[in-house]
C-alpha cells in the first residue's frame, strides 16, 4: 500500500515537497513503526531507483518515504534541476521533520539511506541530524568528490578549479536573464559516456529501463559553486556515530567512494556488504542485485532500529483472520 503525498519543507516554506509513504501489509494506523528515509541519486527522482527499494523496504515492515529533492521531479522551487549539495543534505531532516508528525512513526526508530549522490547526502545528513538512528548507502557518491576527483579519482582538487569557475559564470549568465545553464549530471547521449558503466547510467535514465518524465538527467550549472567544494563526508571521523551499512557493487567504479565513507565514519557499528558482480547502475535496478541489497538493509534496519519481524507477522496474521 502507497499514498501520494505533497508536504510544506520546514528548511523553505516556499517549497512543496511531493513523495510517497509506503506502508507494511497489514499496517495499522493506530501502531508505531520504524521508518526509513529514502534519497534519490542525483539526476533521479521518486519513481526511479529511490521509489524501488522504499517499496521493497516496506514490503519487509517498514514505513517508508521516498521523496523528490527541492528544485526537482514533482517538488516545486525554482530554478529548476537545482542540485545544491547542502539544500539536498536538509531535504532529508525536512522529511523527518514532516514523518516525526505523523501517529504511526517511530520517532525513536528512525533511519534514512539512499542510492549514489543520495547515499551521501543520507551520510551528511546524519553527521548532523542525530535523529537518525541507522544509515545505508548503496553504490554511495560523495558529489563533491566525484566532480573534483572524477569518477576514477584519478583527478587532483586543485585542477576542479575550471568548474568552479563555470559554476560562477553561470550564476553571473542566469542573473543576467539569459536561458538557465545546464550540465549533465549522466551522460545524455550513448556515445558521450566514456566507459560501460557510464553508458548504462545513460541507458538507465533515458531509453525504457527507467526514464521518467519528470527525471531529465541534468542540473542547473550553477549548481557548481556549491558541488566542487563539498564533501559528504565532512567531520565523519567525529560525528558519524550511528550504525552504518555500505553496499557497493564488486566492479563498481564508484566503489572508491564508499571505501572511503568506510574508512572515515567515527561508528564502531559498520559493515561493508559488497554485491558480487554488480556495477554501479547494477544496484539501481537489476533485480537480482537490488534484492540482495534490500535483505542486507532489511536485517541491518530491523536490528538498528527495531524488530519489525514479529510485528510484521502479527499484522499479517490478523490480517488473514
Amino acid at each position: 500500500m502507497a499514498q501520494k503525498i505533497n508536504f510544506k519543507n520546514s528548511n523553505n516554506g516556499n517549497i512543496i515537497i511531493s513523495a510517497v509513504i509506503n506502508f507494511p501489509e497489514g499496517f495499522k494506523e493506530n501502531k508505531k513503526y520504524p521508518t526509513v528515509i529514502v534519497s534519490h541519486p542525483g539526476g533521479g527522482v521518486k519513481e526511479q531507483a529511490s521509489g524501488l527499494y522504499a517499496k521493497k523496504l516496506a514490503e519487509q515492515g517498514f514505513v517508508t518515504i521516498a521523496y523528490d529533492a527541492s528544485y526537482q521531479g514533482e517538488s516545486t522551487g525554482e530554478p529548476r534541476q537545482l542540485e545544491n549539495p547542502y539544500i539536498r543534505t536538509e531535504d532529508v531532516s525536512a522529511a523527518i521533520d514532516y514523518m516525526i508528525g505523523l501517529p504511526y512513526v517511530d520517532v525513536e526508530n528512525i533511519g534514512a539511506m539512499g542510492i549514489c549522490a543520495g547515499a551521501g547526502y543520507t551520510a551528511n545528513a546524519a553527521i548532523n541530524d542525530h535523529r537518525i538512528k541507522a544509515v545505508g548507502t548503496v553504490s554511495a557518491v560523495n558529489i563533491g568528490s566525484m566532480f573534483r576527483n572524477g569518477w576514477d579519482n584519478n583527478v587532483k582538487d586543485a585542477d576542479a578549479l575550471p568548474y568552479l569557475v563555470a559554476g560562477s559564470n553561470a550564476r553571473t549568465s542566469d542573473a543576467g536573464g539569459a536561458a538557465i545553464a545546464t550540465i549533465p549530471l549522466a551522460p545524455l547521449k550513448e556515445e558521450d559516456a566514456p566507459n560501460e558503466e557510464l553508458r548504462e547510467a545513460w541507458e538507465y535514465y533515458h531509453t525504457d529501463r527507467c526514464q521518467y518524465p519528470t527525471a531529465p538527467g541534468f542540473a542547473t550549472a550553477r549548481s557548481l559553486t556549491q558541488i566542487i567544494s563539498y564533501d559528504a563526508y565532512n567531520k565523519a571521523e567525529a560525528f558519524l556515530t550511528q550504525p552504518l551499512q555500505i553496499i557497493a557493487g564488486s566492479v563498481a567504479g564508484s566503489k572508491w567512494m564508499s571505501d572511503d565513507l568506510f574508512n572515515r565514519v567515527a561508528s564502531n557499528d559498520k559493515d561493508f556488504h559488497i554485491v558480487e558482480g554488480a556495477n554501479h547502475m547494477s544496484l539501481y535496478d537489476v533485480t537480482k542485485y537490488v534484492d540482495e541489497a534490500v535483505s542486507v538493509l532489511a536485517d541491518f534496519f530491523n536490528k538498528n532500529l527495531q524488530n519489525v519481524t514479529a510485528s510484521a507477522k502479527s499484522d499479517k496474521a490478523g490480517a488473514v483472520a
